[in-house]
């Protein structure tokens, strides 16, 4: 609820309608129905909320013709170009729900693998190290943590490979948690992280 004075913006309308979306989700106990071999549940989140939206968005039509919105006056002559810089830089809300979603799952990842190295006393190696998980760390940055870390240069490469092969182990993992068949993770990796191709 706002206090005295604030306006809304379009986050925190964003944000009311998801609050209400999960009240309502919760309220109707939408996961009652749910069952394994009905699909993702990723894809049902996205398709309920999307119905929540346009139900929601159909009620605040109703309150008279235009919603009580001010009429737009069309003009064709800039139309096309006016509003096609703002069409090419946006992501649609589908695409960047996979983004959101596909970065949270990383997040979960790398949380789970900080903690392994740290319970086996590599706490300080995984800090040094966890920028080569990602691609394109070259062998002049392992140089540099080798000198860092005091170990040879061939140390850090076979420590390097060892914490992506257990990233992947663990990245494989946490996506079968969100589904019901496990044959489907390779092409579950390939749809979330398409999402920052695109």
């Amino acid at each position: 609820m706002l206090a005295a004075g604030q306006r809304h913006t379009p986050q925190s309308d964003a944000e009311d309608s998801v609050q209400a979306f999960f009240a309502r989700f919760l309220a109707k106990n939408y996961l009652d129905g749910l069952s394994e071999g009905r699909g993702r549940f990723r894809a049902f989140l996205l398709a309920a909320l999307k119905n929540f939206l346009a139900n929601e968005w159909k009620a605040s039509q109703r309150l008279k013709r235009g919603g009580g919105e001010v009429p737009l006056s069309l003009d064709w002559e800039t139309a096309d170009t006016k509003f096609q810089v703002a069409a090419m830089t946006e992501a649609s809300p589908d695409r960047a729900y996979d983004r959101e979603w596909a970065l949270a799952l990383l997040a979960k990842v790398i949380a789970r693998l900080q903690s392994e190295c740290a319970a086996d006393g590599r706490g300080q190696l995984f800090e040094q190290l966890k920028i080569f998980l990602a691609a394109g760390k070259g062998e002049a940055a392992q140089s540099e943590a080798a000198k860092t870390l005091g170990m040879e240069e061939g140390a850090v490469r076979v420590a390097v490979h060892r914490l992506r092969k257990r990233y992947r182990v663990l990245l494989r993992e946490e996506i079968g948690q969100t589904l019901s068949d496990p044959a489907q993770v390779d092409e579950e990796m390939q749809a979330l992280f398409g999402a920052f191709g695109r």
